[in-house]
């Protein structure tokens, strides 16, 4: 009678986990979602969590039949058999759900990743878009369009490693067919904005470097131009100063 259970038992656990493969390995699953692809990660986590409780039921199992084979061996050696084959599909079904398991995990961080990624360069294109539009309506003087150059040009020497980050990453989730609408769509709005905002500050910056050029330039000229009048008027009060007559003078000072 003890057999006969044993053998129950060893059937009952060999349903089990031919339905729990059904359930959690053999299914299609499309994540076109954030929350199809989180609902998937905690239904597989507790799916690890179910395989791994039945380790007690195989383990008790294990023992009552190796009870049974020293009592009885000839009914102990069928079971023993049996056991075997229930052993080796019970540590592949535990092997191949912790492996999905990691997987949607890491699927599930890769996500998360890439939108905290979008969400830093979200907001560096924001500043830069705000340091454009200040460089907009700038006083006429020297010192304010230099603030506003430099204040533009260190935004913009913004590394690049946090957009290569995120190609990389939506393209691998794309590859997997997992977010991919989402994710095209997402990548699609960003590298726009980022192309159009990049082109705007540089010719903005190439605009201010040569206003700033030509203002420089200007002050030179002035410069040039208050110390040639100033010499002037120093000789011309000179030759007051001497009472010279003005036809005594060169014909400039005339």
């Amino acid at each position: 009678e003890k057999a006969v259970n044993l053998k129950k038992d060893l059937a009952e656990m060999q349903e089990w986990m031919t339905q729990a493969e059904e359930e959690y390995l053999e299914k299609d699953f499309e994540y076109k979602s954030p929350e199809e692809l989180e609902n998937a990660v905690e239904e597989m986590k507790r799916a690890k969590e179910d395989v791994l409780q039945k380790e007690v039921r195989v383990k008790i199992l294990k023992d009552n039949i190796k009870m049974l084979a020293a009592k009885v061996p000839s009914s102990g050696q069928d079971l023993a058999t049996e056991l075997n084959v229930v052993l080796e599909n019970y540590q592949l079904l535990c092997n191949r759900i912790r492996g999905k398991c990691h997987t949607l995990e890491e699927v599930w961080s890769c996500w998360i990743e890439l939108l905290q990624y979008l969400d830093l360069e979200t907001a560096w294109l924001n500043n830069l878009e705000e340091r454009v539009q200040m460089t907009g309506n700038l006083p006429d003087k020297l010192d304010a369009v230099n603030d506003a150059l430099e204040s533009l040009e260190s935004v913009l020497r913004h590394p690049a490693d946090n957009r290569t980050q995120i190609r990389e990453l939506g393209q691998t989730l794309i590859d997997g067919g997992i977010l991919d609408d989402i994710i095209s769509e997402k990548l699609e709005a960003f590298n726009a904005r980022y192309e159009e905002l990049s082109h705007l500050a540089v010719s903005r910056q190439i605009a201010l470097e040569q206003q700033l050029q030509t203002m420089r330039e200007t002050n030179h000229m002035l410069q040039v131009l208050q110390e040639s009048l100033g010499d002037l008027d120093r000789q011309l009060t000179s030759y007051l100063t001497d009472r010279i007559d003005a036809f005594q003078m060169p014909q400039e000072a005339q």
